[in-house]
């Protein structure tokens, strides 16, 4: 699964106008997120429109509490594995908000300025798809070698990076298991 000119090949491309350039230019963090609208619900086109910015606040209850936001990740995947992308990898999406992220011995802020936002279609309880993992390990595997400022050590949750307003991707993200696809698409690669 490569990547050419920050886009995911394999990816269907729905462009956000919900980006701007990177300060300095810098990918070395991964956080990963989890979003469903409605909440609780999967499918649907809800999710390319709140990132597009035509959510329509009618369509459902929630949706006027959050149509107005002006948000966006680098990449969506699925319940069925399929990725859709966003924002290209070296522009900044709008994904990480009020967070902070220890680098070492350095505490960062403005994620959102070096990170990669990658959205897993779920509600933090029901489990992630076998689907999902895969194509998560696959486009994990073309980011590490596609910027190598990012490592395996810099692969984090949205719960992790601001933990007083974020519980995603939740319990249900099984880590040992991502690591494991994530190790055996580096063998395969």
């Amino acid at each position: 699964m490569p990547i050419h000119e920050g886009w995911l090949a394999d990816a269907r491309r729905v462009p956000s106008p919900n980006h701007n350039a990177r300060p300095a230019g810098e990918v070395s963090l991964l956080v990963l997120h989890s979003i469903s609208l409605p909440p609780g619900e999967f499918a649907g086109d809800a999710i390319e429109r709140l990132f597009t910015n035509r959510l329509e606040p009618d369509a459902h209850p929630f949706f006027a509490e959050i149509a107005g936001l002006r948000v966006s990740a680098h990449l969506l995947i699925r319940r069925d594995g399929e990725c859709v992308q966003f924002v290209p990898f070296h522009d900044r999406a709008w994904h990480a908000g009020r967070s902070r992220w220890r680098d070492g011995g350095v505490e960062r802020e403005g994620l959102n300025d070096f990170s990669v936002g990658i959205e897993l279609e779920g509600d933090e309880v029901s489990p992630y798809t076998a689907a999902q993992y895969e194509a998560l390990a696959r486009a994990t595997r073309a980011l590490l070698a596609g910027y190598p400022a990012m490592s395996e050590a810099h692969i984090t949750s949205h719960a992790h990076v601001a933990p007083l307003r974020k519980t995603d991707p939740g319990p249900a993200f099984d880590w040992a298991y991502f690591r494991q696809r994530l190790a055996a698409t580096a063998i395969l690669s």
